[in-house]
C-alpha cells in the first residue's frame, strides 16, 4: 500500500503514536488564557542564566528530558532528535541538547519549524528508521528581539501589526504504538511569496502559505473542513487569521467554524498587550503539548489538522530589500 496521496501528503499505514510530551514556557505565557496547563512556568525569562540565548538553550535541555520521562523511556533509546529555533545556526538546539547525547538533526522552519520536526519524526518512525525519536523546537522573545529586530534595551515601539514572540518549548516523544494521540498523515507545504515586506506583520507574510497547505490537504485527502474538530495555524494571530479565512473562501472553503491560531489562543491579548498575537517557534509547539494534545487524549476532538506557519527571513534578507517569504507545514492528529 502506497503512503503517498495526492501532490504533497503522506497517509501513515502505521500511524506512529506519541507516547510523551512536554511543555515548559516564560513568566509572560503563564500569565496567559492557557498558563494553568503548561509543565514548567518560569519565573523569569532568563530561567536562572545570564542570556537569552542560554536561557532558550535550557529550555530545550529541559523540555526534552521531560518528554522522555513521561514517555517512560531513557535517552539512551532515542534514536534521533528533530529540533530547531530561530537563532542563527540554531545554537539554542546545538548548545540545548548536547548534553542529551541523541543524535541530531537541526532543522530551520522558522515558526514552522515544530510542524517539520513532527513530520520528519513521523515519517522516520513510520518508515521504521527509528523505534523512537523526539520532535521539539523552541524560541525566546528576548534572542529573537536580538536575532531579528532591536536588543530590548532598545525600547522600540511595536506596530499593532507585530506578534509577540513565545518564550517556551514544546517536545514530542513518537513511536511506534502506545500513546492516546497518533500522527496519521502530513502535508509539507510549499513556500510562498506574496511580496510582502513588512517584517513586522508576519502574519500577512504567512496566511498565503496557510492557505496553500491547508488547501492542499483537503485535496489530497479529498476531505472537508468538517472532516476536522479544529484546525489550528500556529502564528498568525489576529491579522493573519482574517487574510486565512478569506483567501480560502476564494478556494471555496469555509474553516471559520473549525479554525484558532496558536497565536491568539497563548495570549489574552488586551490584558496582555500583546497586538497581534503571538509567533515563534514555540507557540505552536507548546500550545500543542498543553492544549491541543489533552484535547485529543481525552477525546474531546477526534482528528486536528495542526498547521504551524513560519515567515522566512534572515536579518541579512530584510536589511538587503527582500521579501518575506511564507511556508506552512500541515500534521493531521487523531485519537487513538
Amino acid at each position: 500500500m502506497t503512503q503517498m496521496v495526492g501532490k504533497q501528503s503522506l497517509q501513515f499505514e502505521h500511524a506512529p503514536h506519541i507516547l510523551g510530551h512536554a511543555s515548559i514556557v516564560g513568566k509572560k505565557e503563564g500569565e496567559g488564557p492557557l498558563g494553568h496547563l503548561f509543565d514548567v512556568v518560569g519565573e523569569d525569562a532568563l530561567f536562572g542564566e545570564k542570556t537569552w540565548e542560554a536561557a532558550e538553550s535550557y529550555l530545550q535541555k529541559q523540555a526534552g528530558e521531560m518528554a522522555i520521562g513521561k514517555a517512560g523511556l531513557e535517552s539512551w533509546q532515542i534514536r534521533y532528535i528533530f529540533s530547531g529555533d530561530l537563532l542563527a545556526q540554531g545554537v539554542a538546539t546545538s548548545f540545548g541538547l548536547v548534553d542529551l547525547n541523541i543524535p541530531l538533526f537541526g532543522l530551520y522552519g522558522a515558526c514552522s519549524t515544530i510542524g517539520e520536526a513532527l513530520s520528519l519524526g513521523a515519517m522516520t518512525v513510520a518508515a521504521d528508521y527509528a523505534d523512537y525519536v523526539i520532535s521539539m523546537a523552541s524560541s525566546h522573545f528576548g534572542s529573537a528581539e536580538k536575532e531579528f529586530r532591536f536588543p530590548l534595551q532598545y525600547a522600540g515601539q511595536r506596530p499593532l501589526s507585530a506578534c509577540w514572540t513565545v518564550t517556551g518549548c514544546g517536545a514530542f516523544v513518537l513511536g511506534k504504538d502506545g500513546g492516546k494521540v497518533r500522527i496519521t498523515g502530513i502535508t509539507t507545504g510549499k513556500i510562498v511569496d506574496y511580496g510582502i515586506k513588512d517584517s513586522l506583520n508576519m502574519g500577512a507574510c504567512m496566511a498565503p502559505a496557510a492557505c496553500d497547505t491547508i488547501y492542499q490537504n483537503f485535496m489530497d485527502f479529498n476531505r472537508q473542513p468538517s472532516d476536522y474538530d479544529r484546525i489550528f495555524t500556529g502564528d498568525l494571530g489576529n491579522v493573519g487569521k482574517t487574510i486565512l479565512l478569506d483567501l480560502l473562501k476564494e478556494k471555496g472553503f469555509d474553516i471559520s467554524s473549525q479554525h484558532s491560531d496558536c497565536g491568539i489562543e497563548i495570549y489574552d491579548a488586551e490584558r496582555q498587550d500583546t497586538h497581534n498575537g503571538g509567533s515563534g517557534c514555540g507557540c505552536a509547539a507548546v500550545t500543542l503539548s498543553a492544549y491541543i494534545m489533552r484535547q485529543l487524549e481525552k477525546k474531546a476532538w477526534k482528528r486536528v489538522m495542526l498547521v504551524p506557519t513560519g515567515a522566512l527571513l534572515s536579518k541579512v534578507s530584510y536589511n538587503e530589500g527582500n521579501t518575506v517569504p511564507g511556508i506552512a507545514q500541515a500534521v493531521v492528529l487523531e485519537s487513538c
